[in-house]
């Protein structure tokens, strides 16, 4: 289903290149946005409107880049950890 979605991000050309190498962490991102919103099969994604279908990438967007900032804050936190048991 996500992987649909997927492609027509593609078709409209809203995928930044570095959104379009890592095409795995976008479709899981995607289904659980598509998931969240009750959407949950390609006839679905394919009547969505592309205003629709920009307002999903967004929110991929915006979970993606939460998840990226807590894992640098759990990198960083267990980074100090370490220098402190040194």
């Amino acid at each position: 289903m996500s992987e649909f979605a997927f492609f027509r991000f593609m078709t409209y050309n809203m995928l930044t290149i570095e959104e379009q190498q890592h095409k795995d962490e976008i479709v899981s991102l995607t289904e659980e946005v598509l998931d969240a919103r009750g959407i949950e099969c390609d006839s679905k994604i394919s009547k969505i409107s592309e205003e629709q279908l920009r307002g999903i990438l967004e929110q991929v967007r915006k979970l993606r880049k939460k998840r990226k900032k807590e894992q640098d804050n759990n990198k960083d936190t267990q980074d100090q950890l370490d220098l402190a048991v040194q």
